[in-house]
């Protein structure tokens, strides 16, 4: 499959609500208001959202049935959680009937660990889906909370996905109205299997798999032999196109990603992403070169198979399947410690924790990373206009090393911790130099969050290459927003609006010799906003005042949003403080152009300095548990 194909097939995730215009968040806004309305008319109350993707929301109602439900199955009130996942209006209706066909592969699913399908309905143009809701969190959500998870825990999630894997391969949707036991089943593939389309109960322990939205036939079986029931339906069957949806590409294998025929393959290589991710807390498959399976303390059996799983090459990949599918009984047998072993984890580089009152919608800000292609592109950054880029475009991912996308990827993982402030890593021969400044909002996340900070300078130390990174994170919901009618009129901002800034508890000496500067690593080759002189000026003279934090400039054909994290350090200065950003804000009608241009101050260079690596060394889990 092309590049250009699978970004036409693959959607991103849903941006901020903060970072959204004022008529784009209105509109948001009004749709859930809609939906849940319409699930007030058909009985249901207490309608809460749960969850929102590319193609649809999900709503939730803990609520007894409705009446005329009960007497149409002549029950009595029983107390039930049910899920309803609406497709957005906004997609092409052929898009739109995705949602139809989501609800009729889910039917097809008899299993404890998977929700049941109530019915699928069309309420004037809006497509609905009414299912049995999975109790619990989902992994994704598990993993920021917890960071790596305990080995004992990977093993337990291993065996119950296992267990699916062997349900999918031999379920026959027609087994409950034929007695043909020569027919031969033709297996489901999930297709995206992924820590968040996996919901953990904690109380019971078990596993549910949800999102059915990618799920299909398997055109040919783990063999490569195809499905088809008879020499008809070999005939008929179109086995020269794929039938395959594209999962996230953050988990799913080379095989779907390339387009080839759907397969229970898929499956394997949605699992053994799935496992390596929560056992190295990251937040995808590509770190296994610098951070393998078999560095994890997991078993060593399933250590090597993973890493088997996530090869390189398809035989090994194919060959490491085929013995985990296999292991089902061994896994169930392995003796493991009673009490999960938690991993230590050791900061190598600080991490600030305050507590803070007010909430905190991290996003995360990347420049200078076009260095880490190995190809170019033909599309220009100049047609991605968003800050959020590797949240929302994963396919800029496209031309990096797998080494690079794994760098990205937990970059990114950052902002889904309450932080702020920035990071800048840069690349010499001799090995990898950090300067950051991070600050951590919840100590109850310093552990997971230290681990995510951990894998990034292993994946850093990891590349081979020379040149620069630059993130800042900052919080949504202080961006400031206006808006212009066309691309002709300026932007004015609204009276009283001033650019939002804190004061540190304690003021700071400056000391000149340390400070780190916004202007000192030159103009951005990835950013193409070129900023007024006069506002450049402005910045110019805050960067003399002794401060912390980011400014981002992000600049679209009739909005406009300014991103911004600033702490002084100073406090004499904040008059003077003030009135630069005060004078920034007036100055903003001498805007020209389109794009974005971002700026990074550190309160003072204090550089670690880590040696290139290849791979972490091997740790596994101890023969005897009692050594745990």
């Amino acid at each position: 499959m092309t590049r250009k194909k699978l970004q036409h097939f693959y959607i991103a995730e849903e941006q901020s609500i903060y970072l959204l215009s004022h008529k784009d968040a209105t509109k948001l806004k009004t749709w859930v208001e809609l939906c849940q309305q319409q699930l007030y008319l058909l009985g249901y109350k207490n309608i809460e959202l749960i969850g929102k993707g590319a193609y649809g929301f999900v709503q939730e109602e803990v609520q007894q049935k409705p009446e005329y439900e009960q007497e149409k199955e002549n029950q009595s009130p029983i107390s039930q959680d049910f899920v309803f996942k609406f497709s957005r209006l906004t997609l092409p209706q052929h898009v739109q009937d995705r949602l139809e066909e989501e609800a009729h592969m889910q039917r097809q699913i008899c299993h404890p660990k998977v929700p049941k399908v109530i019915e699928y309905r069309k309420i004037k143009r809006q497509s609905v889906v009414q299912m049995t809701r999975a109790q619990g969190v989902n992994l994704e959500q598990y993993s920021h909370q917890h960071g790596p998870l305990p080995p004992e825990q990977i093993v337990h999630f291993a065996i119950q996905l296992l267990e699916l894997l062997v349900y999918l391969r031999e379920v026959n949707p027609n087994s409950t109205t034929t007695l043909n036991l020569n027919l031969k089943t033709k297996p489901i593939v999930h297709g995206d299997i992924k820590p968040s389309n996996l919901v953990f109960d904690e109380q019971t322990g078990q596993l549910n798999l949800v999102d059915w939205g990618s799920a299909v036939y398997a055109q040919i079986d783990e063999y490569g032999q195809p499905t088809a029931n008879n020499v008809m339906d070999l005939m008929s069957g179109d086995l020269q196109h794929t039938n395959a949806l594209l999962g996230d590409i953050y988990f799913i294998g080379p095989e779907q990603i390339s387009g080839e025929l759907s397969s229970p393959r898929f499956d394997e290589q949605g699992a053994a992403a799935t496992l390596y991710a929560l056992a190295s807390g990251q937040s995808c498959r590509y770190g296994k070169w610098v951070i393998p399976a078999s560095s994890l303390g997991l078993p060593k059996p399933l250590a090597q198979v993973l890493d088997g799983m996530l090869s390189d090459d398809a035989h090994i990949r194919k060959k490491a399947g085929d013995y985990f599918i296999g292991q089902l009984g061994f896994f169930k047998k392995l003796v493991l410690a009673k009490q999960p072993t938690e991993p230590v984890i050791e900061p190598l580089i600080p991490v600030w924790v305050r507590n803070h009152q007010a909430l905190i919608d991290t996003v995360v800000y990347g420049s200078r990373k076009s260095f880490l292609r190995e190809q170019s592109d033909d599309e220009s950054l100049i047609d991605v206009d968003d800050a959020q880029l590797e949240k929302y475009y994963k396919n800029y991912l496209s031309g990096m090393g797998d080494n690079e996308k794994a760098f990205v990827a937990a970059v990114s993982r950052l902002g889904n911790f309450p932080v702020v402030g920035g990071l800048a890593v840069r690349w010499q021969k001799e090995g990898v130099y950090i300067d950051s400044n991070l600050t951590l909002f919840d100590p109850t996340l310093k552990k997971s969050f230290q681990s995510a900070v951990n894998n990034m300078i292993y994946l850093a130390q990891g590349i081979f290459r020379i040149g620069m990174f630059k993130s800042c994170l900052f919080n949504a919901r202080t961006t400031l927003h206006i808006e212009r009618e066309n691309e002709r009129c300026p932007f004015i901002a609204d009276e009283g609006m001033t650019i939002p800034f804190d004061v540190s508890d304690a003021p700071e000496l400056d000391d000149e010799t340390r400070l780190h500067s916004y202007f000192e690593d030159g103009k951005d080759p990835d950013e193409y906003l070129h900023l007024p002189d006069e506002i450049i000026a402005e910045l110019g003279k805050i960067n003399l005042i002794h401060h912390t934090g980011c400014i981002i400039f992000e600049v679209l054909p009739t909005h406009l949003k300014i991103h911004s994290y600033l702490m002084l350090l100073n406090h004499e200065k904040e008059a003077e403080f003030t009135e630069h950003l005060d004078q920034i804000v007036k100055l903003l009608p001498n805007i020209r152009g389109l794009g974005i241009s971002g700026f990074m101050k550190l309160p003072y260079k204090n550089t670690r300095f880590f040696e290139h690596i290849s791979q972490l060394p091997d740790k596994f889990y101890p023969k005897n548990p009692k050594h745990c």
